[in-house]
């Protein structure tokens, strides 16, 4: 599973918040979760993201509260996939469990630029910086979680495996 996408670079302590506003939440649609994606970070993020980006940022990305709309909205939008230096405990579950990859990895963070075209191998970990032809070495997704990601996330895993 490889990703392919330009570069939204965000800092540290990025709360479930500033990805969804609580003012939202009134809705679970996945299409109107995403017009507001990263609104309170970032208020032009929604228009210009298009579908393959990926979202890089710091430290302890997702943390706040634990609602299942923020990687909902991020995976809406278009993003492809997440890399940050660390994440929020319960947002890498969630993440996961919504089919949103994501991978941690402080060099790469460090090392891309807002607008850098970034080219992510699931398979490998393998983080590749084409504008700046830096490459940068992230956990493998091991195989079992990149079905999930395939399917669409833990539910429809499950229901494609006869569950529910």
């Amino acid at each position: 599973m490889k990703f392919k996408g330009r570069a939204f670079v965000f800092g540290d302590d990025v709360d479930t918040d500033a990805i969804i506003p609580a003012r939202y939440l009134n809705t679970s649609d996945p299409r109107e979760l995403a017009g507001h994606c990263m609104e309170d970070a970032d208020p032009t993020f929604a228009r210009r993201v298009s579908p393959g980006d990926i979202i890089v940022a710091g430290k302890n990305f997702g943390c706040g509260s634990s609602r299942e709309h923020a990687p909902i909205a991020i995976k809406a939008s278009g993003v492809s996939c997440v890399i940050a230096s660390s994440f929020a405990r319960i947002f890498f579950r969630n993440s996961f469990n919504m089919g949103l990859p994501i991978f941690e990895c402080d060099e790469a963070v460090r090392g891309v630029k807002e607008g850098d075209i970034l080219e992510v191998d699931a398979d490998t970990g393998l983080i590749t910086n084409l504008s700046a032809k830096k490459s940068f070495e992230a956990r493998p997704i091991p195989a079992f979680m990149q079905e999930l990601i395939a399917d669409g996330g833990l539910m429809e895993h499950i229901r494609k495996r006869g569950g529910i």
